[in-house]
């Protein structure tokens, strides 16, 4: 009964959620396309031959995290087709970036039944695997009564999200035993499905597939050219993935960074490609001299901020920096990936909201591998100049977050291990 009172809900709010597309489309026009998808329609649209598997990573962060398995999978057994799902056009140019035409590539549909049997009858897929925290009942409905393999694999639930399932958690009984395996990330996700009621025999705690970040020779020789061409010996730190409220707080600490540090280079990276043009206004209005990233400029002896409003470049930035703050965390919106910039060894700054990634911020606070800060410019200006006075410092932090991301590899060799049954099925 749940559930279809939940059905009735999802087809009710349909006019609302295309006139929030139609809104959101005013400064991402890509939501306004491929709408038809969103209902499992496909057009001329190819699909891809029966019996492979479907991965679904939500936006880009899922995307990134998912890549290095995909590509294994793809290594391990290259005839099996894949199709790729996102549900936001930045996911959908990120797959379309790592992958190009390798994999299949759609919008996941809204969680309505008619849409999911047409996707299901155009992917025909034999396994579908969900990368960290999508849970849609109709379907994981629908491919279970087709018989279809449901994985949430990196899993990750927060603690607002465990709240509001454990508000209906006697209705989601049904829906937990159609999931057959969940591979948590951390024991903190894990324990949070099993209060749900999930089946402790069929959760397998693999780690964070995110640890398993590998710096090829290819983005080793990108940054080297980009250091020569960039940097010289100006120190450089980074402000990436951030969020609306917090680009204010970042260049109010930069301005008092400044006056300690003349030379001083900030790249500043927002989340979502939507705000590229929003934040350069911003950082006009602040009077900063600053080059796009988009435009192919190196900046100038008297560049300040370098504005990354490019698509996949995340890890070059990181590679020319000196410290990273990672956004995401000065606002309540749970922080982002602290491990990409620890690949380079360098020290990590965040702030206090950090829920989404808790044992990874927890384990680096701990052996002093990252720093925490308080929502202010004054603490972030801090921070980073203690960071630039000692090179000592610095490194000790790198050195100490680097270790505990080489001892939490492994994760993606067990989630595949775990995989390997419904990838041969």
């Amino acid at each position: 009964m749940w559930r279809f009172l939940y059905t009735l809900l999802m087809y009710f709010l349909q006019p609302f959620i295309l006139f929030f597309m139609l809104i959101r489309s005013i400064k991402a026009p890509n939501y306004r396309k491929r709408i038809r998808e969103r209902y499992g329609f496909y057009g001329n649209l190819a699909a891809p031959e029966a019996n492979g598997i479907v991965i679904h990573a939500a936006s880009v962060g899922e995307v990134i995290a998912a890549t290095p398995l995909v590509k294994h999978i793809q290594q391990q057994y290259p005839d099996l087709p894949i199709t790729l799902t996102t549900v936001t056009p930045t996911g959908s140019d990120r797959v379309r970036a790592a992958f190009g035409d390798k994999v299949t590539h759609v919008y996941l549909p809204y969680d309505l039944p008619d849409a999911l049997v047409r996707f299901i009858h155009f992917i025909r897929p034999k396994a579908c695997i969900v990368i960290e925290t999508e849970i849609w009942p109709n379907l994981i409905h629908q491919l279970y009564l087709r018989g279809v393999p449901f994985i949430i694999a990196n899993a990750r639930l927060s603690s607002r999200s465990a709240k509001r399932y454990g508000w209906i958690k006697s209705k989601l009984q049904n829906m937990l035993r159609e999931i057959v395996l969940i591979a948590p990330q951390d024991e903190i996700s894990g324990k949070r499905y099993l209060a749900l009621g999930y089946n402790p025999n069929k959760l397998k705690l693999t780690g964070n597939i995110k640890y398993d970040l590998v710096l090829n020779s290819e983005l080793r020789n990108k940054i080297k050219s980009l250091h020569e061409s960039w940097v010289n010996d100006r120190p450089v730190w980074i402000a990436a993935s951030t969020h609306e409220g917090e680009e204010e707080i970042i260049l109010a600490a930069h301005r008092l960074l400044l006056a300690q540090f003349p030379d001083l280079l900030l790249i500043l990276v927002p989340r979502h490609p939507e705000r590229f043009n929003q934040v350069a206004e911003l950082i006009t209005k602040q009077k900063f001299n600053y080059v796009r990233r988009s435009e192919n400029m190196s900046p100038t002896a008297e560049t300040q901020v370098v504005l990354g409003d490019t698509m996949g470049e995340l890890m070059l930035m990181y590679g020319i920096s000196d410290i990273a703050f990672v956004g995401g965390s000065l606002v309540k919106h749970g922080g982002h990936n602290p491990l990409e910039p620890l690949a380079f060894k360098i020290p990590v700054i965040s702030g206090k909201y950090t829920f989404n990634f808790p044992e990874v911020f927890r384990k680096l606070i701990e052996v002093q591998g990252a720093l925490e800060i308080n929502e202010n410019e004054q603490a972030l200006a801090r921070a980073v100049g203690i960071f630039l006075r000692s090179l000592a410092l610095r490194d000790r932090y790198g050195e100490a977050g680097y270790a505990v991301l080489v001892e939490n590899r492994g994760a993606l060799l067990r989630l595949f291990n775990l995989l390997r049954p419904y990838l041969e099925k």
